[in-house]
């Protein structure tokens, strides 16, 4: 039997391996649906964490989702997808912060997308090559033909020298 909602197919090997008498340890389980299943980019997403409404605040540009489940109402946190894991660097002092850098420079391309604040860094980056960076000043063109000059005068009589030894 194929599924293309994971969630399905997630609860479906739960309750064969409850039928079966079989506990397994989530990182076992996790192993084994990751070996038997794939990606569909069609398929809805997978959820992580299902919450009572009230429980948590709905907030989507957190991963909190307001949906119906079963026909009643539920917060659910989706699990994300690995090949579309990004990430933005954002200016420390950019106004409105993060929120208002991700609504306007990420959601008009993707709406799904979400901050997962868990794994948001704030620190400084500092631009090693514009304070240490000392360029070495270029050299004239004069200075480059007195070099192929004198390098043609080196190599003078080489050619010759190594054809006369190979006679």
């Amino acid at each position: 039997m194929l599924f293309e909602d994971y969630n399905i197919f997630r609860e479906r090997v739960s309750a064969a391996l409850k039928d079966a008498v079989l506990k397994l340890s989530a990182p076992d389980l996790k192993i084994i649906l990751k070996a038997v299943s794939w990606r569909v980019e069609t398929a809805p997403p997978v959820i992580a964490k299902v919450h009572k409404p009230g429980k948590v605040d709905v907030e989507p540009m957190y991963g909190f989702n307001e949906v119906e489940l079963n026909g009643k109402p539920a917060v659910v946190e989706y699990e994300p997808d690995s090949e579309l894991r990004d990430s933005e660097q954002v200016p420390l002092l950019e106004e409105g912060g993060i929120e208002a850098f991700i609504r306007r420079e990420v959601l008009p391309y993707t709406p799904d997308a979400w901050i997962k604040e868990d794994a948001t860094k704030i620190g400084y980056e500092v631009s090693f090559t514009r304070h240490f960076y000392k360029p070495q000043p270029l050299r004239t063109l004069e200075e480059i033909s007195a070099d192929i000059l004198a390098i043609e005068k080196e190599a003078e009589g080489l050619l010759d020298d190594l054809l006369k030894g190979a006679k």
